[in-house]
């Protein structure tokens, strides 16, 4: 048992510290929130007397989200707060590239492909299709086109790697990845940022009248479609489309509106496309959001006179259903406009977070006087078990800045610091459940095993209030509460993983030295008749 106790101790001493000591070796840090080091706040509504509806709203907000995953910003806030939406982007310092990033039209366009897709590459050129998964038909029946591999030949020139062209007078403006750099002879070099799409890819805006590669939404690898100017909005269906399994397959079936707004608009890009006429070679329609396509598919009839089209392929049920709400949305576009950018400085939150960290000290340090006091050398394990507590919280959180984009705010710092009463209360419990042990005749050894069991039921209860608390918080929440209640909740698994894996062994093995047998480390007077009181 007693070596059992010391390889517990050791493992999360190791564990603890040996993780400290790596984020702190590889330079691992928390990224900061946009209170603490500032970026760039931009707000957007529908324009006045436009018509939209909540889906379009709600599929505006998700393609920001994308975007601005893209950029690798460390945890943005998206917030739509009612018809408003809000993008708080932490760190961004480009006041063009938030702007452009944010700016998102809710249009879908009907634009047919001009030649085939091809996977492009940053480092080479390269003319290698994926297969076409998607079908278009009409009156209901469900036909899928195997995946193809084809070899693009001409078409529009790529839109990503590196370009240079030399202009008259010697200037040379080169292109690469994401930054512009233009060189005049006697003038000093400029370099503009340039936002990147989800590929690595310049990210462009959609030009309906222009033809353009676009890439396809969820292709793996990263495909590219050259596509002409659009031929029809998603205006052409009407909001029913569903996601339904149909011969076996995920599809979505949409019905078309009728006359000159829906059927025959769709009919006419259909029959170009069916007969693969010089507007649509290839014989294929792509639904285009933003800049992005959303489906290409094969046009397996030249008109629909049942006015319903369905599209099936080997769609997964995730994508199968966006696919709809992405039609929708399409028949009843949202058109937003800039309502104000704003430069934040993080001068305000750096004075929140030194007030926070003095008032956190304070605090925690007179919590261990208190401890030391009343626990005698008892409260220098709460000090040491605190310790380790704080190594491991650091060792995740700055983890998961640097893998999955968590930033820390001041709200999520005030979760910490609330934290701490959590795992306080924690020894606490323990060591008064000791402390009546003792007093009713046990001996410290068998005291310290009886007393953690029975404290051990009432922390993790305690510890269940809180991370219940805690999680529906944050699923209910957004911003910075939903910050709060995050960092909350990870603080409250972190006691809980202490107490059970440091405590314990610690005061197990201590309460079987003689220096434990002293009453007085626990502040418990021997009386005169040999019992404790």
């Amino acid at each position: 048992m007693r070596k059992k106790l010391i390889v517990t101790l050791v493992g999360v001493l190791v564990l603890a510290y040996g993780a400290l000591f790596a984020v702190l070796l590889t330079d691992t840090k928390p990224a900061l929130g946009l209170d603490l080091q500032g970026g760039i706040s931009v707000t957007q509504r529908p324009k006045d007397g436009s018509s939209y509806n909540s889906a379009s709203l709600d599929l505006a907000v998700e393609k920001i989200r994308e975007r601005v995953d893209s950029l690798g910003v460390a945890e943005p806030e998206i917030l739509r707060q009612g018809d408003t939406i809000v993008v708080n982007l932490p760190g961004v310092k480009n006041q063009r590239q938030a702007e452009e990033l944010v700016q998102v039209t809710g249009q879908v366009y009907l634009r047919p492909v001009v030649s085939s897709c091809q996977i492009l590459d940053t480092s080479a050129t390269t003319t290698t299709v994926a297969g076409g998964s998607t079908t278009t038909l009409a009156g209901g029946s469900t036909t899928t086109v195997p995946a193809t591999s084809t070899t693009a030949a001409g078409g529009p020139s790529r839109p990503a790697g590196e370009a240079t062209t030399t202009t008259s007078g010697g200037s040379t403006t080169t292109t690469d990845g994401g930054t512009t750099t233009s060189t005049v002879p006697g003038e000093s070099t400029t370099t503009t940022e340039v936002a990147l799409d989800e590929n690595g890819f310049p990210l462009q805006q959609s030009d309906p009248t222009a033809t353009q590669y676009l890439p396809v939404k969820g292709s793996d690898p990263a495909q590219y479609c050259p596509v002409g100017p659009a031929q029809g909005t998603g205006e052409v269906f009407s909001d029913d489309a569903t996601a339904q399994i149909s011969n076996g397959e995920w599809a979505v079936s949409v019905s078309l509106r009728g006359g000159d707004s829906g059927q025959n608009i769709w009919d006419a890009l259909a029959t170009k496309c069916y007969y693969k006429e010089t507007e649509c070679p290839t014989g294929e329609i792509a639904i285009e959001l933003d800049g992005t396509l959303q489906s290409v598919a094969t046009v397996q009839a030249p008109t629909f006179d049942q006015g319903s089209v369905q599209i099936s392929g080997t769609f997964s049920e995730s994508e199968v259903r966006n696919l709809a709400r992405v039609i929708n949305s399409g028949s009843l576009p949202v058109q937003l406009q800039l309502e104000s950018v704003q430069n934040v400085s993080p001068t305000l939150g750096k004075d929140s977070l030194r007030a926070a960290w003095i008032s956190g000290l304070v605090g925690v340090g007179l919590v261990l006087i208190f401890m030391v006091l009343y626990y005698r050398m008892l409260g220098l394990i709460v000090l040491a078990g605190l310790t380790v507590s704080g190594s491991l919280l650091w060792s995740v959180i700055s983890v998961l800045s640097s893998t999955q984009g968590l930033a820390l705010s001041l709200s999520g710092i005030a979760g910490i610091i609330v934290s701490v009463g959590v795992t306080v209360d924690s020894y606490v419990v323990f060591f008064e459940r000791l402390k009546d042990e003792v007093r009713s005749g046990k001996t410290l050894r068998n005291s310290a095993q009886r007393g953690f069991s029975a404290a051990w039921r009432t922390i993790v209860i305690a510890d269940l209030v809180s991370l219940i608390g805690a999680f529906v918080l944050w699923y209910l929440t957004v911003g910075a509460v939903r910050g709060f209640a995050f960092f909350l909740g990870l603080s409250t698994a972190c006691d809980m993983f202490v107490a059970y894996f440091f405590t314990r062994p610690t005061v197990l093995l201590l309460a079987r030295t003689q220096w434990m047998e002293r009453r007085k480390v626990m502040g418990i007077e021997v009386s005169s008749t040999g019992g404790a009181a």
